[in-house]
């Protein structure tokens, strides 16, 4: 690539994303020109510390960081305490030492650099819930839309839920945000779901400790993430990380990844009730609906453990 192309992250900064962050800041064809922050995993100015803490570890370059929403649209805040810890890296007490957020709201710095570049050369990731999107939705439509792709982590995929049976974390924090970017009418949107991590994506033991033998940045990675290597450790019952916002960031960064992509019609279920905040796919077609999104749902091994550990800089 000729010319790094432009990425917007925008996060709810917790250990997973911080490794995400982390791959796309050393990923020599993109520039991240700034890094959107908002309430989920934890609250909102843990998340903005947390990237702040992310972009040190890191040592590359340091984009703008921009606090977003506070809540989700209309349901209550709920964060992820079991899967991340409280402050959403592990609770040993990472946190950033010279690099402060920008002044300015995250809705309006992502708009402002949607209209101040070229239609089609912004790309934008989501590690997180999607209240910064939507509300960028309701403001300027017509601006949001100039993005040239939107790669969202989140959905179940084909698979099952992470937070409740039916539902990931990210669609369910804030369900309705999502129903507005599903239905804001994106030429190029890419839902990653949770199952796109598991299976064959899984990190074992071995290919753990490679990475926080690495360097500084890879123990940051790994000990960041020991509450969820915990949780796992009862889920599937052995020590291993499923990394779902680094899956969507590979997908969204090195397409050569992906194993299983297709086109669905999908709506987001903001009923109360059981399958609150589940992606439902029409699978067969029977809405008679044209498609709104593509669905990530398995990533080629191989390849994206390759990404992971360049970006990451590890040696295998």
């Amino acid at each position: 690539m000729s010319e790094k192309r432009k990425l917007i992250i925008d996060t709810d900064c917790g250990s997973d994303d911080a490794v995400a962050i982390a791959m796309a800041l050393h990923d020599e064809n993109y520039e991240v020109i700034m890094i959107t922050t908002v309430c989920g995993n934890v609250p909102i100015q843990q998340a903005t510390e947390n990237t702040l803490t992310t972009l040190e570890y890191s040592n590359t370059y340091f984009p703008d960081v921009y606090r977003g929403c506070d809540k989700p649209l209309l349901a209550p805040w709920k964060g992820s305490r079991d899967t991340h810890g409280d402050d959403g890296m592990g609770d040993l007490g990472f946190h950033s030492t010279r690099l402060k957020a920008r002044e300015g709201h995250a809705v309006l710095k992502i708009l402002e650099a949607l209209r101040e570049n070229e239609a089609g050369s912004i790309d934008i990731v989501t590690l997180g819930p999607l209240t910064n999107l939507a509300m960028a939705i309701r403001l300027e439509r017509d601006t949001v839309l100039r993005a040239r792709r939107v790669v969202v982590m989140g959905s179940t995929g084909l698979g099952h839920g992470n937070v409740t049976p039916a539902a990931e974390f990210n669609i369910w924090q804030d369900a309705h945000a999502a129903r507005i970017v599903l239905e804001a009418g994106f030429d190029d949107l890419m839902l990653v779901g949770w199952d796109a991590c598991l299976g064959d994506a899984i990190l074992d033991e071995r290919e753990i400790e490679m990475i926080r033998n690495s360097s500084e940045l890879g123990r940051f990675c790994i000990d960041s993430n020991r509450v969820l290597m915990s949780l796992n450790k009862r889920r599937f019952g052995r020590d291993c990380l499923d990394m779902a916002d680094p899956a969507a960031m590979a997908a969204a960064l090195y397409p050569q990844c992906i194993d299983r992509c297709e086109r669905y019609y999908a709506e987001i279920e903001t009923a109360e009730g059981p399958s609150f905040g589940s992606v439902v796919l029409d699978y067969y077609g029977f809405t008679g609906q044209s498609a709104n999104v593509a669905v990530c749902s398995k990533l080629k091994s191989a390849e994206f453990r390759e990404y992971l550990f360049r970006t990451l800089g590890v040696n295998k």
